[in-house]
């Protein structure tokens, strides 16, 4: 049984909670495998709402078991946090599990994602200052702690001093700020320890096993192709790879092992943070699909900012469906759009005079402009579709269009936030 991946298209916020989750109820596993609390996943089910940052979107399956992968950025707090929130829900207690070697986002990682997104000042990232960047840092320094360094003092008190020297005077003299202790770091991690100690396990050995028995396992991933560090709007991007290509190293599997990739896309495009946005609208244009969009309207899962609002951009998409080796596609949000007489499509960037369909980096990306074809509206809402017959002619038609521009088969059509408003597109099947 092939692995699947599912990860974004575009910048992010695509939807990949609901389609993680829908799907996760035909599989044995589901994997997080980059990334940490930077980012939400946002599900509907029988339990409410629930935004998941960390934990794999399989849990509120009892029968799944859920590995948070090596590859990933553990904040503690938070994934203590996201068990009893589930708990609190009356959530099954759910099989989760974390890789071993894993690394810890430690208190001074966000203390300095805050600081320096405070020096920067109007040249800030954007950050959800959730000790991303510093923490990626760190790991690919050398001076990352590994879950399993939490269960050898003298190690972790070893490897402790050597982070926190630098980050000591960095807090000193160019935040001015007070230093840290690595006695009473030292003291919280061994006790926190003790609480992950039923939930660690080497991840690699245990999905090498679940190969060799033809198990099925999910690849969830975090954000979006163009927030990755190596082919994103750099440097307006996240710290580690996005792609499905990064998916077999962060969960420990081969390379060669994921044979199905489903990228993510709305059916029209939405942002968090800053960088090129070439179909951003703004206004009331953008208000109106911003307040209809998802359960709550189109606000960062994570921050609660209003997310940037923009139609589709088929450079982009098709742009994000290659890097991810999109074998299929599913499309989110469709609903959204049911009040417009007429829907823009961006087919192309202008740049410097000249048309182009490829997406450029970031400094010539800058001077894009979007050039659109219009289709028609269907004014109707489609929430309780369940086939792509019960649709209207012109949603279909919007539907075959973005699919033959971005060169992928749409599978998936989402027509609401609910688990059950999504059904298959049967001609990709």
């Amino acid at each position: 049984m092939p692995v699947q991946a599912v990860v974004g298209a575009n910048w992010g916020d695509e939807g990949k909670g609901k389609i993680t989750d829908f799907l996760a109820g035909q599989v044995n596993f589901v994997v997080r495998y980059q990334g940490g609390r930077n980012a939400g996943h946002t599900i509907i089910n029988q339990y409410g709402k629930n935004v998941l940052h960390l934990l794999p979107s399989g849990v509120f399956y009892p029968q799944v078991r859920n590995i948070l992968g090596s590859g990933m950025a553990l904040d503690l707090q938070c994934f203590f946090d996201e068990l009893a929130d589930l708990a609190a829900q009356g959530v099954p207690q759910p099989k989760v599990q974390v890789s071993n070697r894993a690394q810890i986002v430690m208190p001074y990682h966000v203390l300095l994602d805050q600081y320096e997104e405070e020096r920067l000042g109007r040249n800030c990232f954007g950050s959800t200052l959730a000790g991303i960047a510093p923490f990626y840092s760190d790991k690919y320094g050398k001076l990352g702690i590994q879950v399993a360094d939490l269960f050898d003092r003298k190690r972790l008190r070893r490897r402790i001093d050597q982070s926190l020297t630098p980050k000591n005077i960095l807090l000193k003299y160019l935040y001015g700020r007070p230093t840290l202790s690595a006695d009473e770091l030292i003291s919280d991690l061994i006790q926190a320890g003790e609480k992950l100690a039923p939930f660690v396990c080497d991840s690699s050995s245990l999905l090498d096993e679940a190969l060799a028995q033809n198990r099925s396992i999910l690849l969830e991933g975090q954000l979006g192709a163009l927030r990755d560090p190596d082919h994103g709007i750099y440097p307006f991007t996240t710290s580690s790879s996005t792609l499905a290509g990064f998916a077999s190293v962060g969960a420990g599997l081969p390379a060669g092992a994921i044979g199905e990739v489903v990228a993510v896309t709305k059916a029209y495009s939405t942002c968090v943070g800053d960088g090129p946005f070439i179909t951003e609208i703004f206004g009331s244009e953008a208000e109106r699909l911003r307040e209809r969009g998802g359960d709550a309207g189109e606000y960062g899962a994570t921050t609660g900012r209003p997310r940037r609002i923009g139609w589709f951009d088929v450079v982009a998409t098709r742009y994000g469906c290659r890097l991810q080796g999109a074998t299929e596609v599913a499309l989110s949000m469709l609903d959204v759009l049911g009040f417009l007489d007429e829907i823009p499509i961006c087919t192309a960037y202008a740049i410097d005079g000249q048309t182009t369909n490829d997406f450029p980096p970031s400094a010539i990306l800058e001077r894009a402009k979007p050039l659109y074809e219009f289709l028609s509206g269907w004014k109707t809402d489609i929430s309780g579709a369940r086939s792509l017959r019960d649709l209207p002619t012109e949603a279909r038609t919007y539907i075959r269009r973005i699919e033959a521009l971005i060169e992928v088969p749409i599978r998936w059509i989402s027509v609401g936030p609910e688990r059950e408003a999504i059904f298959q597109n049967k001609a990709c099947v």
